[in-house]
């Protein structure tokens, strides 16, 4: 896998500054088990940022790119894991951008949200790929539909179809692929 022209699998590739460029969002929301506020200023305060204005700024920011500022600023020294799902999912992403990841792995993020939270995370997807190249990996054709310009399809591992996103679903070039999105198998 390329990252700017490297291979991340290099033996002599910086695993710490290729970390520094891909933010992560799990499947099932991982909070830590802090404040509001320390799950998000967590991850620029190990990167050495200590001013609190500046984290302050950043905190703010960055759950306004997560889109629950107005949920929870008023909530910042509460537990984030008091938060409902959608929300601890949306502060994770929050917690993701405050490092200012160059690309954003996403992986299934709203699998275990309800149709409300899934659909602020999809316009969140929106918003934010104008800044970030975000990877979802997701199992919902709809979603994948919905919320991406290029999809890739993959079997049991192995690469079948990519393309852009209208094509593939409208036109897949493989029998696989199409089987797959009209549900023939899968």
């Amino acid at each position: 896998m390329l990252v700017e022209g490297v291979d991340i699998y290099d033996k002599n590739v910086d695993v710490v500054n290729i970390r520094k460029k891909i933010g992560m969002v799990f499947q099932k929301s991982n909070p830590f088990p802090k404040s509001i506020y320390e799950n998000v200023a967590y991850g620029p305060r190990i990167n050495g940022i200590t001013n609190k204005a500046e984290l302050d700024e950043i905190v703010e920011t960055s759950l306004r790119q997560a889109a629950i500022w107005d949920e929870l600023k008023d909530r910042l020294e509460d537990s984030a894991l008091g938060l409902s799902g959608g929300q601890q999912q949306r502060l994770c992403i929050g917690r993701t951008l405050a490092v200012s990841p160059d690309i954003i792995l996403m992986d299934e993020p709203a699998s275990a949200l309800d149709p409300l939270s899934t659909s602020k995370i999809e316009e969140l997807v929106h918003q934010l790929k104008e800044q970030y190249t975000i990877i979802i990996v997701t199992h919902n054709m709809q979603q994948a539909a919905r919320t991406s310009d290029h999809t890739a399809f993959f079997y049991m591992g192995n690469l079948i179809e990519m393309g852009k996103t209208n094509s593939i679903f409208t036109k897949p070039v493989q029998k696989q692929t199409e089987d797959y999105i009209t549900g023939r198998f899968g």
